[in-house]
């Protein structure tokens, strides 16, 4: 067993905690920018392959103490990189270091640079795989980037829109309006789809990496067999009595909704139209969840501008979706409340694009 770190995004910590919990992985921990848990590589694989919300998995493959560089190279010589890496894979190394006599993380990079080729291993500054070293109050921290790219490019979305809200931020943010797949979502300004797609997926039991390759799978510990299965292995019965709605008054962005949704699989119970959010109404069935990343300060030059828009938003909502609950995402609090929707304690704060935004939900809408 080791450490297994799954980062996230800042605020949703208690979603992401949520969701690999749910997964049933063992010794979670919540700590500030992620999850922690205890696993084996099968493990790392599941976590790849099947969580939505972290942004990366990232594998401790060992630690040790190291007060100077002549020490760390010592050490960093003798550590079995064998067990993990193979010699035809090339690796590139990343050095922070923090409260530690060894102060210099470009010197502390040369020595694990050093150590690796010593041991047979090829360097590339451009390599996919990722080893991370932490040097930490004198305890160098060992973690392998298992993911490689981002896992918020589940590998379906193809086109996207202006300031395109990423798969695994949509998915924690749906998480934590209470979503689980067991009813309809709706998003009046959906752009390039994600909020919906994302929800579809989840109620059809899709997992969200099971188009994609990751690192991990040039790793000596990598067992093929044993993935494939894993890939291959019935996901949970899917919801097909659910459909998931998204609108844009765009032409283009519908177009590009469709397409990814297409790709994603989830053609069959998504749908979009062209129209304005003042043209929104609930499908037909039971009440569900508007999910909604409006225009805001940061995406448009006048926030003043937008404050009759919020306005005109709450209005619809109020007037034709009682019984749903509203899921906002907005960088001002001011714009949320020209909604006057009823919505519930501003939560912390959350880095996207650039810009700090609050995710604001209400109950049902009365």
């Amino acid at each position: 067993m080791f450490e297994i770190f799954l980062t996230g995004t800042p605020g949703l910590e208690a979603p992401l905690l949520e969701e690999v919990q749910a997964a049933g992985f063992n010794d979670v921990q919540a700590v500030p920018g992620g999850v922690t848990l205890q696993g084996r590589w099968p493990d790392v694989w599941r976590a790849n392959l099947q969580l939505r919300g972290p942004t990366r998995v990232l594998a401790r493959i060992g630690s040790f103490m190291a007060f100077h560089l002549a020490q760390l190279d010592k050490r960093a010589t003798k550590f079995p990189w064998g067990d993990v890496l193979r010699r035809d894979v090339p690796i590139r190394v990343e050095v922070s270091t923090r409260k530690s006599k060894i102060y210099h993380a470009g010197a502390a990079g040369q020595r694990i640079e050093k150590a690796l080729q010593s041991n047979g291993f090829t360097l590339d500054p451009d390599a996919e795989l990722v080893l991370k070293t932490r040097i930490d109050d004198n305890r160098v921290t060992l973690s392998l980037d298992t993911s490689g790219e981002s896992l918020h490019k589940r590998g379906h979305k193809e086109a996207v829109g202006k300031a395109p809200i990423r798969e695994t931020l949509a998915a924690l943010m749906l998480r934590q309006c209470g979503f689980d797949g067991s009813e309809p979502v709706l998003d009046p300004m959906c752009g390039s789809g994600t909020f919906v797609i994302e929800a579809a997926e989840i109620a059809s039991g899709l997992w969200p990496g099971r188009s994609r390759d990751f690192a991990f799978m040039r790793l000596a510990s990598f067992d093929a067999a044993a993935w494939e299965a894993l890939r291959t292995a019935a996901p949970k019965t899917p919801r097909n009595d659910l459909v998931f709605t998204g609108s844009d008054r765009d032409a283009g962005a519908v177009r590009m909704a469709t397409a990814n949704a297409a790709r994603a699989g989830v053609a069959g119970i998504t749908r979009f139209d062209m129209h304005p959010f003042g043209e929104a109404t609930p499908p037909a069935g039971p009440p569900g969840l508007v999910m909604i990343n409006p225009p805001y300060g940061g995406r448009i030059g006048n926030k003043n501008m937008l404050y009759g828009l919020y306005a005109a938003l709450g209005d619809r909502l109020r007037a034709e979706f009682r019984g749903w609950r509203v899921g906002l995402v907005t960088s001002e609090a001011g714009l949320a409340r020209a909604t006057k929707l009823p919505f519930g304690q501003q939560g912390p704060a959350i880095p996207h694009g650039g810009l700090k935004v609050w995710l604001f939900q209400t109950g049902p809408i009365k």
